[in-house]
């Protein structure tokens, strides 16, 4: 994957073009894709810092706004889990198996170290994912559970 462009943007500083687009995105991957009928807006993206991730080259083409391709909402402890917690993990179809999502998660965790200092972060993992999340340091705690129809397992990053 080429170069990204990262931006944390609080939900009260989202452009209306930001926050369409990260909504569009949110529902192409999440109940489209996944025919998955679910709130998305669950009354939680008030709270989060918003990472929206789009190509470099992409954002250099004067004129044009560069699409969002990777998306993730961050948590300070105490707002989803006791711990940080990192959610709504996307990459766009196109991109995917170009190493972008791995980047993501990279520079999500960065984030919250950033924002809130570093610390353990739980995420609620899709189950199908959770090989994937490993990677990245994450381990599985409690029990596999129900979520929109999807099995998700609680996961945790220790620094």
């Amino acid at each position: 994957m080429n170069a990204m462009d990262w931006k944390r943007v609080a939900f009260g500083d989202l452009t209306p073009h930001q926050l369409y687009e990260l909504l569009q995105l949110r529902t192409d991957v999440f109940v489209m894709e996944q025919a998955c009928a679910f709130q998305d807006m669950d009354g939680y993206d008030h709270l989060a810092v918003h990472l929206l991730g789009t190509a470099v080259e992409a954002s250099a083409v004067v004129g044009q706004v560069a699409p969002l391709i990777a998306y993730a909402r961050l948590f300070p402890a105490g707002v989803k889990f006791a711990e940080a917690s990192i959610g709504r993990v996307i990459t766009r179809d196109t991109v995917r198996g170009t190493g972008l999502g791995h980047l993501l998660i990279r520079e999500a965790m960065a984030s919250v170290g950033a924002l809130w200092g570093v610390q353990p972060i739980r995420i609620g993992a899709q189950s199908r994912l959770i090989a994937y999340y490993r990677q990245h340091g994450f381990v599985e705690v409690g029990a596999t559970y129900l979520e929109d129809n999807i099995d998700h397992q609680d996961m945790v990053w220790n620094p």
